[in-house]
């Protein structure tokens, strides 16, 4: 991608998976407070809504027919089971976002984040793991970088560093004369 005034970094579509209860979302909530431009795309979910949830913001929520009209049309990135429920994420917002130059961060289990993967080829997985955790070998080959889960506020600043490359370049102000 490219504009009159040089070249732009590429746009990224990035995922932080780990563990089940490692804090992916934690992070994500403290990388986009940082880092406004980064997008989280919402999960679609069959669960029932809890009180003071929102439709499309907090999640999207389907019936089991129309969670399967997604799965059949290709609409869904990747998807999983969390015991009666499903989730997954919608792939036309995170498809626009990208195109839009807008980089994107998505929480995903390991599972989650291979069958992305498997489906973007281009995109970027960073591994979230607690300390002292030394994750399969083949597993962790899939991933571009881990990080220890220690200190959230460390965690947060190095995935800001990692994401660095994803931002959009503000336009500068032109000098005249």
């Amino acid at each position: 991608m490219s504009t009159e005034g040089g070249a732009r970094p590429a746009v990224w579509l990035t995922v932080l998976a780990g563990p089940s209860g490692m804090g992916r979302e934690s992070v994500v909530e403290l990388v986009r407070a940082r880092s406004p431009a980064v997008w989280r795309p919402v999960p679609a979910t069959t669960r029932p809504r809890r009180d003071g949830e929102v439709d499309g913001v907090d999640r999207v929520f389907l019936t089991p027919a129309g969670f399967d009209r997604l799965i059949a049309v290709g609409g869904l990135l990747e998807w999983s089971r969390a015991g009666p429920y499903r989730r997954g994420t919608p792939y036309e917002p995170l498809r626009s976002r990208l195109a839009a130059g807008q980089p994107v961060l998505l929480p995903l289990d390991i599972p989650g984040a291979l069958a992305v993967r498997e489906r973007l080829a281009d995109t970027r997985l960073v591994l979230l793991a607690p300390p002292n955790h030394r994750p399969d070998p083949a597993v962790a080959a899939a991933f571009e970088l881990a990080l220890t889960h220690d200190l959230t506020d460390r965690v947060a600043d190095e995935l800001v560093g990692f994401l660095g490359s994803s931002y959009p370049t503000p336009a500068g102000p032109r000098v005249r004369g």
